[in-house]
């Protein structure tokens, strides 16, 4: 079958949720017994989002390829079973660069190189080649409309229509419709000056997405369609809901998935979304509750952990629990202590990068062995976890990761200067002057378990893959030294050479991991740490009430 491209746009305002309507789209799809692959297009000039301030741009998503994207697809991977990658996520940079490379190397014959064609046929050029063989193509674009910065965009899927037949292209229009409560009624307006400028560069929406605190009465959905030039059936309500997970379900109930089969012509089989209502009752009906304190130097933007706050709901799905996550800035621990920390069932310290309530994190890794609260350490948090024991349990006061102290004489966790690369089987080679992205372990790597520790257990099986963003490892030459006063390294790179998981002995539960399971975790296939690790914070909840 000739592949299917849906084109998620947003208008009014941003943060409506673009990306979760994209995935709950091909979610639906799926459960339609269709292949999906989603991408998304950003409109920002940053070549991808790697070097970005997590507080303006939230959380940089990591693919098995090693691509640093928009956290949005993240949401892609855990509500499909698609596999994103480096096709899958473009930028205004990533363009641009790809054009500029072209005309210096003399591709364009000497011609003037210009928005119109040559910048909109890079962008159609990567739509098409991250289709891969499925059958629908879901592609949003970042950004809102009417912002200067995504005309380019919008005008190349224009012409995507043009280009691949109109059968195979529909548009989807994510919008606003407010609720004024001095005026106790729904405005339609916002919507409408959006489908406007929408249709001014060329576009008319084919179903339009409104986002509402309150659903749609008829006349509001007719009144929509006729000012929108849409069929009323187009407008769906996108209603806030309590968990992103319902949202699949929403807009089966207001039949988007049969809409959108009859506009592009696909015949498929029934949905089956008997998984999706399960998961939905699990979430809206747990036997237990605990508490798990985050404790991150992001903590004001929650977008900055948007994969790790969802593995931590995943895990209460797993173990039958509503999770609530204590987020703790850590430079507030550094000032007034641990009693932050009081009253919580487990300490998660995530992943991150500077020297900016490095000692807060530290602080909460030993109040957590020491009080043998469950602890989880991620990529960050694993290093932590390895100063605080080499500081607490050998005594070397002045270990530090090299990364904060260059002159530690204990730099348990340090720059490693040639390693080797499992994922391009060469030897790879990096120091402080090399370009920031060039010195990180970015994507899937193996790692060996050691049978009869924590990792094993969870896992059940001698290896596994895990995706990886960070610059620093774990020092080796401390090694022996650590091992001998009960630090465990559950898992390695298969040489043995690069440490990928360390736990501690006589602990409930305490383990740090250098990769980022969150990146991997899905609301119905929970990753194995995520799922133990909640497990032993329900059994520390549950001897506290002993």
């Amino acid at each position: 079958m000739t592949p299917k491209f849906i084109f998620v746009t947003g208008g009014v305002l941003s943060s409506l949720g673009k990306g979760l309507a994209a995935a709950s789209i091909g979610a639906l799809l799926e459960a339609r017994g269709l292949a999906v692959i989603l991408q998304k297009l950003d409109p920002y000039v940053n070549v991808d989002p790697g070097t970005m301030n997590p507080f303006q741009h939230g959380e940089v998503y990591v693919t098995d390829d090693g691509a640093e994207t928009d956290l949005d697809l993240g949401h892609y991977e855990r509500f499909t079973s698609a596999r994103e990658s480096k096709k899958c996520n473009h930028t205004t940079g990533s363009i641009y660069h790809s054009v500029i490379s072209k005309e210096r190397r003399g591709d364009y014959l000497g011609g003037t190189v210009q928005i119109i064609p040559h910048v909109t046929d890079e962008i159609k050029r990567c739509v098409q080649a991250g289709v891969n063989g499925v059958d629908v193509c879901i592609v949003e674009i970042g950004g809102t409309v009417g912002d200067i910065e995504s005309l380019p965009f919008l005008e190349a899927i224009r012409q995507f229509r043009t280009d691949v037949g109109k059968e195979n292209v529909l548009y989807v229009h994510v919008t606003l419709v407010p609720y004024i409560k001095t005026a106790g009624e729904l405005k339609t307006k916002p919507t409408q000056h959006s489908v406007s400028e929408l249709r001014r560069v060329g576009i008319q929406p084919d179903v339009l997405l409104c986002r509402t605190e309150q659903p749609l009465g008829k006349g509001l959905k007719d009144k929509i369609a006729l000012f929108c030039n849409v069929e009323p059936e187009a407008v769906i309500t996108a209603v806030d809901v309590e968990s992103i997970y319902e949202v699949p379900l929403k807009f089966h109930e207001q039949g988007l998935d049969e809409q959108i089969c009859k506009r592009l012509n696909i015949w498929t089989r029934a949905p089956h979304l008997q998984n999706w209502e399960d998961l939905v009752y699990k979430l809206k009906n747990p036997a237990h509750e605990l508490t798990i304190a985050m404790v991150g130097k992001y903590v004001d933007l929650r977008e900055s952990y948007k994969s790790l706050n969802e593995a931590l709901c995943h895990g209460g799905v797993a173990n039958n629990a509503k999770v609530n996550i204590h987020f703790v800035d850590s430079e507030q621990v550094e000032q007034k202590g641990v009693e932050l920390l009081e009253g919580v069932d487990g300490i998660l310290v995530p992943g991150g990068f500077g020297a900016r309530g490095v000692e807060g994190k530290i602080r909460a890794v030993q109040h957590a062995r020491e009080n043998r609260i469950p602890y989880f350490g991620i990529c960050y948090g694993m290093h932590m976890a390895v100063v605080e024991f080499a500081r607490h349990v050998l005594g070397w006061k002045e270990a530090h990761t090299s990364e904060i102290d260059p002159n530690t004489p204990y730099p348990v966790i340090y720059l490693m200067r040639e390693w080797f690369d499992y994922r391009s089987q060469r030897i790879e080679k990096r120091d402080e002057l090399s370009d920031m992205g060039g010195t990180m372990r970015l994507g899937a790597y193996p790692c060996h378990l050691l049978p009869d520790t924590l990792a094993a257990k969870a896992y059940k099986r001698e290896d596994t893959s895990e995706r990886h963003r960070h610059r620093y490892e774990f020092n080796n030459e401390f090694k022996e030294a650590l091992v001998e006063k009960g630090l465990v390294i559950s898992g390695t790179s298969p040489d043995g050479q690069l440490v990928e998981i360390v736990e501690l002995k006589d602990h409930p539960w305490f383990l740090g991991c250098q990769f980022h399971p969150e990146f991997k975790s899905k609301p119905m296939d929970c990753h194995p740490l995520f799922r133990d690790y909640i497990r032993a914070a329900l059994r520390y909840n549950n001897d506290k009430k002993a």
